[in-house]
């Protein structure tokens, strides 16, 4: 692969992170199998060449459907473009998942929810005791006070 072969970009910008990769492979093989620096660096290097041929034939399929945007569709497209057909069932099971997990991840309040559900009126409780909290931590206070009164309002 040409340096420049992606547009603006270095070859060593269009990489994949090392980490995950070799925890990948790893995950990949038997226990007992080792796999050489330079080797895992082989196949880091053919799965970005892998994702940047498949992404530039799906631009090719998307280009030649006049649209502007690369579409699952133009991806799995692309695959029986490219002679991995055999693999679309999988890739598109995959991404079925995908979907199914997202959606999920979506439904259940994203990363930054807790998995607890709060009424309107425990939260607005509970952002009521962390004010006080903090309150408490600036002006030097030891302990902030656990509960604070239900009518108290925010000072400014």
């Amino acid at each position: 692969m040409d340096p420049m072969d992606i547009v603006g970009k270095t070859k060593e910008d269009a990489s994949l992170p090392k980490a995950t990769m070799t925890k990948i492979i790893k995950e990949m093989l038997p226990p007992d199998v080792r796999v050489a620096r330079d080797a895992q660096d082989l196949l880091i290097e053919c799965c970005v060449e892998f994702i940047n041929l498949v992404s530039s034939e799906s631009n090719e399929v998307c280009s030649r459907e006049d649209k502007r945007t690369i579409a699952p569709e133009h991806v799995l497209k692309a695959l029986q473009v490219l002679g991995f057909g055999d693999y679309i069932e999988d890739v598109y099971a995959a991404y079925e998942h995908h979907k199914t997990e997202t959606l999920h991840d979506s439904l259940k309040g994203g990363k930054w929810s807790n998995g607890a559900e709060m009424t309107e009126e425990e939260a607005a409780a509970e952002q009521q005791r962390m004010f006080a909290e903090a309150r408490a931590r600036m002006n030097g206070s030891a302990a902030a006070p656990k509960q604070p009164d239900a009518d108290q309002t925010i000072e400014s």
